[in-house]
């Protein structure tokens, strides 16, 4: 894949981030933010707000698009080391990160959320990622499936690492930055071999 495609997946993911980030923002209305600047109606407020979700959404696409690629580093890293277990030990990663986020959030709550919405959540994570996996492994081989779950998975809780050490799961902006990164996640994952299925072509021809 040569440099040109490299900026053009950066520049779509990072526009793609930030189209999220203002989308999910009009849902959660983060402190009434857009509710000050519509009652009564202030445009240049407006529009400030707007350009400010917009940058949050930028801002996650870069820490998603700087976890994908140490994601493909890690990847080949894990075959050299552990050869055919890497599979194995992928799982056994997926499994620890989804214990950590069920288990340190639950304990910083400190009992005023239950548990049973932390197990959900996780749940929810564990399905999107198994769905996408399946959607990858479809589109290539049948051995993505395990790497492209522990991206989807490990990885985005990695990236999501930021606000769970600061307490904000389940505040506006945390809902806003897993979307951005599930979005700009998949997106990156299921382009990826399309981009270096045309590389391929063209050097054939």
């Amino acid at each position: 894949m040569n440099s040109r495609k490299v900026v053009n997946l950066f520049l779509k993911t990072l526009a793609l981030g930030g189209l999220v980030g203002l989308i999910v923002s009009f849902f959660v209305n983060v402190s009434g933010a857009y509710t000050e600047n519509l009652q009564p109606f202030n445009f240049v407020g407006l529009i400030g707000v707007m350009i400010f979700f917009f940058g949050h959404g930028l801002l996650y696409s870069a820490v998603s698009q700087t976890g994908f690629f140490a994601y493909l580093y890690v990847h080949r890293l894990g075959l050299s080391i552990f050869r055919s277990f890497w599979p194995v030990v992928q799982i056994v990663l997926i499994a620890f990160v989804v214990f950590d986020l069920i288990y340190f959030p639950y304990q910083r709550a400190e009992g005023e959320v239950a548990l049973i919405w932390f197990i959900l959540a996780a749940a929810a994570l564990v399905i999107y990622g198994w769905v996408i996996a399946k959607i990858k492994a479809k589109e290539t081989k049948k051995h993505a499936f395990i790497p492209a779950l522990f991206f989807m998975v490990a990885i985005t809780v990695v990236e999501w690492v930021p606000a769970l050490r600061i307490g904000l799961v389940g505040s506006e902006f945390s809902i806003i930055m897993i979307f951005t990164l599930l979005a700009c996640n998949t997106y990156q994952l299921l382009v990826l071999h399309r981009l270096n299925n045309s590389s391929n072509d063209k050097k054939a021809k």
